[in-house]
């Protein structure tokens, strides 16, 4: 995750400190998690090395939060995405909500949105029998006063490679935003 100032009268910075080669071996770790150091090593110009420890502060810093397998969810049985905006009575039930939505392995993502709900959740299961016990499931948990689902047909992009591109010129010193004279 990246933080930038949104002042435009300043360049904009990275609180990550981050140069022109963290961001191709992010680059490239995000093309290909398993990308083998020396082959990032040869394409950034670095030693073998010399990445590891960039990995390792990028890791220490936060910018890297971690690596995993990326699973196709139609062999496993899940043939079901849905998103569900959820809506939650009062910052009371909050901490609760949350607690309920971040341990359930059928919810795969959790954002709070402004609208109509209070909260978006992206979930995978079986079918629509396990889809209606889950809805039951989260219509209990405390503070929920309604939910709306919206079932996914089928997907065209699911990507978790964050942009980077604004950050080649934030890197390089330049200013997002300026107005062209």
């Amino acid at each position: 995750m990246f933080a930038v100032e949104l002042n435009y009268s300043k360049p904009l910075r990275l609180s990550t400190d981050l140069d022109s080669i963290d961001l191709q071996i992010l680059k490239a770790l995000q093309a290909n998690g398993r990308a083998q150091l020396g082959t990032i090593a040869e394409a950034v110009a670095l030693s073998a090395p010399a990445v590891a420890e960039r990995l390792r502060k990028l890791e220490e810093r936060g910018v890297i939060l971690g690596f995993t397998a990326r699973l196709a969810p139609a062999p496993l049985a899940l043939d079901i995405t849905a998103f569900i905006m959820v809506r939650v009575d009062s910052s009371t039930h909050y901490p609760k909500f949350l607690a309920k939505a971040t341990a359930h392995e059928e919810v795969m993502e959790c954002h709070a949105i402004t609208g109509d709900a209070s909260h978006i959740l992206k979930i995978r299961t079986r079918n629509t029998g396990t889809l209606e016990t889950l809805l039951g499931e989260i219509q209990r948990w405390p503070g929920v006063i309604g939910t709306r689902t919206n079932l996914v047909l089928s997907t065209h992009k699911e990507s978790f490679a964050l942009p980077c591109s604004h950050l080649e010129e934030i890197i390089a010193g330049g200013r997002i935003g300026k107005k062209k004279e």
